[in-house]
């Protein structure tokens, strides 16, 4: 196989071949090396290839077949592996515990062949770090390719692999899809275990899966992953079937509500609005029910339930635990302020946010209950050039205005990870100057079925696949 033949494939694709004796799983991941030698020089979103990738047994089986796959330097851990988190202050850190979540790609024929950039402590919507530089956006290298799963997102969309690991706590996986022109999934809270250190993360507004290019994908994916493990905080409700079943289940009719309107202080740019807009027309068309809906909460709200808190006792027990310092040497500028602000928040605001997320959950889930779906931006821009107020290296930003400009630009998808619903990022548009346009589709509580049928139908409406960044394996 060629390198311009496997960056065409999904990772569904890939398996099919190796099942079908047409390609080993050794001879993916030398490709995949080789796509990484390729482009990520240009885009640096691999920041470690490992080197025993090629004779580390046992992948060539399960539903995936050895599909080369990479992790986020973040979250999910490898025993043995070096996570780093995008910081100098984990500078050289290895874990000694493997996540569910990778002994589960292990278990489906993942092969994890190196770790992805992310920004210090996977906390902005850009990845770039003093550790490991910026991460730029294979459609447009000037421009951010989104954070906090950055790397991965650059990484799948210049096809050094077909899927990657990333999480999402108010838009990780979703920005990085939108701006990346990949499919990008936060499932409902509890679908897939965090343990077996991370069951509930961020008060359950963190959660884990991946980034791909193709539905089908994303649907094997939620087998793989999906499933309660002892330690869980509490077992969501079990699908009736698996959901690549559900790609050939019809949609049905549904109650469709539109955001048409900004959430936040960002406006919508009119590309972003257009496609919503279209997006809107085609499921009245499909025969679906679409009516406009509100904004169901207000930014103060979500803004209440940024503390800092507990953000700064982790990294003061993490940096005692290491013998470490912290200081503008091991955080960047934003951070040592968000870890300065959170170590004096008063203990009366840090009871409060249980009740603040409590609000936000009851407001929310009030106000949208009515529909089935609903369609708004992921992100109310395309994708921003490099630097600028939501870079974590930024010396001039305050801790608050840190904390404003990711309310406002994470408008359309922190809320979904305050209420724990599902919801999806789909790569339905480009702007006329051919960066991506992601269009944000949520679901229920629990309901991922619904969402794996409804971005069946805009994939074959809308298809994607035909186009291609700028930087790109294979010189295709």
């Amino acid at each position: 196989m060629r390198l311009s033949e496997y960056v065409e494939y999904d990772a569904t694709g890939l398996a099919s071949l190796v099942s079908a004796g047409e390609v080993t799983a050794l001879e993916l991941t030398r490709l995949a090396r080789k796509a990484h030698e390729e482009v990520n020089t240009r885009i640096n979103a691999v920041i470690e290839f490992y080197e025993d990738a090629e004779t580390v047994p046992g992948f060539d089986a399960g539903r995936f077949n050895g599909v080369p796959f990479l992790r986020k330097d973040i979250g999910e851990t490898e025993a043995g592996r070096l996570q780093e988190k995008g910081s100098r202050l984990f500078k050289g850190c290895r874990s000694d515990t493997d996540s569910y979540f990778f002994r589960r790609a292990r278990e489906a024929g993942l092969r994890t062949i190196g770790r992805t950039t992310t920004p210090e402590l996977g906390a902005t919507v850009m990845t770039e770090s003093i550790l490991n530089g910026i991460t730029g956006n294979p459609w447009d290298l000037a421009r951010s390719a989104g954070g906090s799963s950055g790397g991965a997102a650059a990484a799948v969309a210049a096809g050094i692999t077909p899927i990657a690991h990333g999480s999402d706590g108010g838009g990780s996986i979703r920005i990085p899809a939108s701006w990346c022109g990949l499919i990008g999934l936060n499932p409902s809270r509890g679908r897939v275990s965090g343990g077996p250190n991370n069951q509930d993360e961020s008060f359950g507004r963190s959660r884990t899966f991946v980034l791909c290019r193709t539905v089908r994908d994303m649907a094997a994916a939620l087998d793989e992953f999906s499933g309660p493990h002892p330690g869980d905080p509490f077992i969501i409700v079990q699908p009736n079937r698996s959901y690549v079943e559900e790609l050939s289940q019809s949609t049905g009719r549904l109650r469709v509500g539109v955001a048409r309107t900004s959430w936040g202080a960002i406006n919508l740019e009119p590309e972003v609005l257009h496609t919503v807009e279209a997006t809107a027309t085609l499921l009245h068309e499909m025969g679906h029910t679409v009516t406009d809906i509100e904004p169901p909460y207000e930014p103060i709200e979500y803004s209440r339930t940024y503390t800092g808190a507990s953000t700064a006792r982790w990294l003061e027990e993490a940096a005692r635990a290491m013998g470490r310092t912290i200081s503008a040497d091991t955080l960047e500028p934003v951070t040592l302020k968000w870890y300065e602000y959170g170590r004096d928040v008063p203990l009366s605001r840090v009871e409060g946010l249980q009740e603040a997320l409590r609000k936000m959950r009851f407001r929310v889930g009030e106000a949208i209950h009515a529909f089935d779906i609903l369609l708004t931006p992921t992100m109310p821009i395309v994708a921003v050039s490099h630097g600028g107020i939501y870079s974590a290296t930024n010396p001039t930003i305050s801790a608050n205005e840190y904390v404003e400009t990711n309310v406002a630009i994470c408008q359309y998808t922190g809320v979904f990870n305050v209420t724990g619903q599902p919801s999806v990022s789909l790569p339905l548009a480009q702007s006329a100057s051919g960066l991506p346009i992601g269009i944000q589709i949520v679901g229920r509580f629990g309901d991922e079925a619904t969402l794996v049928r409804v971005a069946r139908d805009l994939e074959e409406a809308r298809p994607w696949r035909h186009r291609r960044p700028q930087v790109r394996a294979g010189g295709s």
